[in-house]
């Protein structure tokens, strides 16, 4: 029996996962469930500034169900927004509620992670998810329900060219009480008609990319 240790051929490493939009800072790409160890460090770490808006997975367990459901739910599709440079994980931008037919709208529900807060990169992101909500998804309005007091996410949303429609009193039930909520909304033509008027983006719609050479 020979001494020399079998070498067995190198395995492949999984591929990375396909964009679904690429700006220059950033690039959006689908929830998957191998995602569980970063995405609940980053929620983890980032409790203090979700609080009380925002509940998020925290442990595998949690984080399995939450995946679980945008991915197999047709009514949902999760982003999470990733920084170009090194694909670290910089917040999501999931659509809710998706209705077809005569209505096509969703319900966006969002978040940074506190190491990206601040650096431009959700506004970007949240730029590719509409471009891939109001192309590739067929939709035509996305909505986001808003807290009052929640300034940041309020502030996000108007930046990004949503327009404010109203206010629902005992919207939503969270952290113990019936919430009422502003509703913002955007539309197809809204974003088409931004991009051309007077040359000027909003910020959240990014710079393309340049298309990657061949053979790369």
């Amino acid at each position: 029996m020979s001494d020399r240790v079998a070498q067995l051929p190198p395995q492949p490493l999984p591929a990375p996962p396909t964009p679904l939009g690429e700006g220059s800072r950033t690039f959006v790409r689908a929830f998957r469930q191998d995602d569980a160890e970063e995405f609940t460090a980053r929620a983890r770490e980032s409790a203090d500034l979700h609080a009380p808006w925002l509940p998020l997975p925290r442990d595998p367990e949690a984080y399995a169900v939450y995946a679980g459901r945008l991915l197999d739910d047709p009514a949902r599709a999760g982003h999470l927004v990733c920084a170009a440079e090194d694909g670290a994980i910089a917040g999501f931008v999931n659509i809710n509620n998706i209705v077809h037919g005569a209505f096509r709208c969703g319900a966006l529900g969002y978040g940074a992670f506190a190491h990206a807060a601040g650096r431009g990169l959700m506004r970007e992101g949240l730029g590719l998810v509409l471009r891939h909500a109001f192309g590739p998804l067929g939709l035509h309005r996305l909505e986001a329900n808003i807290q009052p007091g929640n300034t940041r996410s309020l502030t996000f949303v108007r930046r990004a060219g949503f327009r404010r429609e109203g206010y629902s009193p005992d919207f939503l039930y969270i952290d113990g009480a019936w919430r009422g909520h502003e509703r913002w909304a955007i539309t197809a033509e809204m974003t088409a008609d931004a991009r051309v008027s007077d040359g000027a983006l909003p910020d959240a719609w990014p710079t393309p990319r340049p298309q990657r050479p061949s053979g790369r």
